[in-house]
């Protein structure tokens, strides 16, 4: 890449390859620059509107943003999507929220970007499982408990079983964290119960028994 790191080649070499978030060691990398042209050229073209930041140390076109899905993979991990948006997803809840909410090993956060917020919500290690790869208009998702994002597509994306994500959703409304939405619907024979009992059984925890009962 000419050092002269024109925007419009930057974004037509990060579209090309299929790069949708990326660090700036990730663009160092790509373009064989320096840190200090890296943060100067990121920098600027953040102020500029080519370029978002997601989060410290986390970049996107922002001309080209990723999918929601994406950029909740990316800004925080280990992660996976899950409670109201993958019940959303697989249809349990009848209207996408607001918030993409996504269960992780690490602390509890918040992230608002500039396009939609996302936030994180800490579960135990024991319990960081039951999540696939979910590849949008294939019929087939590939199961996975250890998937490394930048080894995934840029159309692909981790996102709880409905069994699991509806686990988690109790978890938290068992913690009185979150209210129990009564628009939840589960279609008779939908959802695998021996699946939503081994991943209660992870949670360790009677409230949650006792709620996922109605579900059974």
């Amino acid at each position: 890449m000419n050092t002269l790191m024109k925007p419009l080649q930057v974004r037509e070499t990060l579209l090309e390859k299929g790069v949708r978030t990326f660090t700036p060691h990730d663009f160092e990398h790509i373009f064989r620059v320096s840190p200090s042209r890296t943060k100067y050229f990121l920098e600027t073209q953040t102020d500029e509107g080519l370029l978002i930041r997601l989060k410290q140390g986390i970049y996107a076109l922002k001309t080209d943003l990723p999918s929601e899905e994406d950029i909740a993979n990316s800004i925080y991990r280990p992660s996976y999507i899950s409670l109201e948006y993958a019940l959303a997803y697989w249809g349990i809840l009848p209207e996408m929220p607001y918030v993409v909410t996504s269960v992780t090993t690490k602390p509890t956060r918040l992230f608002s970007p500039g396009v939609v917020p996302f936030a994180y919500y800490s579960i135990k290690k024991a319990a960081y499982t039951g999540y696939t790869l979910e590849k949008p208009g294939s019929s087939v998702s590939e199961k996975s408990n250890s998937v490394n994002f930048s080894e995934t597509s840029s159309k692909s994306f981790l996102i709880a079983e409905p069994e699991k994500a509806l686990v988690d959703y109790l978890y938290f409304v068992a913690l009185g964290r979150k209210p129990e939405n009564d628009r939840l619907f589960i279609k008779k024979g939908s959802l695998d119960k021996k699946k939503l009992k081994q991943y209660a059984k992870l949670y360790s925890r009677k409230k949650l028994d006792a709620l996922l009962k109605d579900y059974l």
